[in-house]
């Protein structure tokens, strides 16, 4: 593969080009907290990292169209519904149950940190593990600084909030710092206890490449995913019947979601550079970089689907009988709460199949 050159549009940025917030105006206050990225002189909010970052990966992108290579793209078909929805979620606090809304929300922040563990992704010697060049990729700026703003973001640095924070500005701007349930991040830290070490798919290819593509792959699926959850944070907490400041949360919500725009993009770039390259097996011989992106798309893509649906119906749930016994009338705002809840079927395929295989496996 050669890359065609394109006028105008740098291929190659410093680490600290990718790290580079530029000037803000006004800087972002969530909660008490400065937080990244800020606010230009028109109002308008610009995420952080991203002067050199964005176009940065709208280059990398094109020089993918010059060479009609495909960009990877994922069906909105297959993100499930948030669990519980808009109207379930709106139900229950306007009847004075918010521990279910309060809990899911302080997941998603506690997870929001977790992201960090992005910087600690090892990326190999990717020009001795792939056929074709990787200068002037998004592939070469992975450990250059891409892994790391990335990281940045999700977690914050140094005496910037990030992610976890904004996401805690928006529960405690809409409740007005509600308590928090005292068993979430023990929940959550039992389930990271449970899971188990993954199962090697390619053994042909080096195992640093493999975990690097199932790692960008399974971060790639979370962050589309996290659409849902943006349109159910949103919408949630600007409803005035519920929020104590519905435009200054659902706001925050909008920050977070711009901010992660640049995570779906440069991710599926680089994966998209991969399935555009030959892989060196580690016998010797080359196989195909779209069979093995494809395939770990599908693999992740068929599991997410199968458990994604289940775990946040769980993580939800837990709790909320406790919850609803304190309601007025306990009973019958169950059964509306049951009658609300969003219907969803998997989509019979992934549209990363191998040629060999069609539908999602069943659980």
């Amino acid at each position: 593969m050669t890359q065609a050159a394109i006028p105008d549009a740098p291929l190659i940025y410093t680490y600290r080009d990718l790290l580079d917030d530029g000037d803000y105006s006004e800087p972002l206050i969530a909660n008490g907290v400065r937080c990244h990225g800020g606010f230009l002189a028109d109002g308008s909010y610009r995420s952080p990292r991203t002067i050199h970052r964005t176009p940065a990966i709208d280059a990398w992108q094109q020089a993918l169209r010059a060479n009609d290579d495909d960009l990877i793209e994922l069906s909105h078909d297959l993100l499930p519904p948030q669990y519980p929805n808009v109207e379930q979620s709106v139900l229950l606090c306007r009847n004075g149950v918010r521990d279910p809304v309060v809990r899911a929300l302080t997941i998603i922040s506690v997870v929001e940190g977790f992201g960090a563990i992005i910087r600690d992704v090892i990326v190999p010697d990717l020009d001795a593990l792939l056929v074709e060049p990787t200068e002037g990729s998004s592939l070469a700026h992975l450990s250059e600084g891409l892994f790391e703003a990335h990281a940045r973001d999700e977690a914050g640095w140094g005496d910037q909030g990030g992610h976890k924070q904004m996401w805690e500005a928006a529960r405690d701007l809409a409740f007005e710092s509600p308590e928090i349930p005292p068993d979430v991040l023990m929940r959550i830290m039992g389930r990271g206890r449970r899971a188990r070490k993954r199962e090697r798919r390619h053994p042909r290819i080096h195992e640093k490449l493999e975990s690097m593509i199932g790692m960008m792959a399974n971060v790639l699926i979370v962050e589309i995913f996290a659409e849902e959850v943006f349109g159910w944070g949103k919408a949630v907490l600007s409803n005035p019947e519920i929020s104590a400041a519905p435009e200054a949360a659902a706001a925050m919500v909008g920050y977070i979601q711009t901010d992660e725009k640049p995570h779906v993009e440069y991710l599926r770039t680089a994966l998209s550079e991969i399935a555009a390259r030959t892989i060196r097996a580690e016998d010797g011989a080359t196989l195909s970089g779209r069979d093995v992106v494809h395939a770990t798309l599908h693999a992740t893509l068929s599991q997410v689907l199968r458990n994604r649906p289940r775990e946040q119906r769980s993580q939800a749930r837990a709790g909320l009988d406790a919850a609803l016994a304190g309601a007025a009338k306990p009973e019958a705002l169950r059964e509306e709460f049951e009658s609300l809840e969003t219907k969803w079927t998997p989509p019979e395929c992934t549209g990363f199949e191998p040629a060999t295989q069609g539908a999602v496996a069943p659980e």
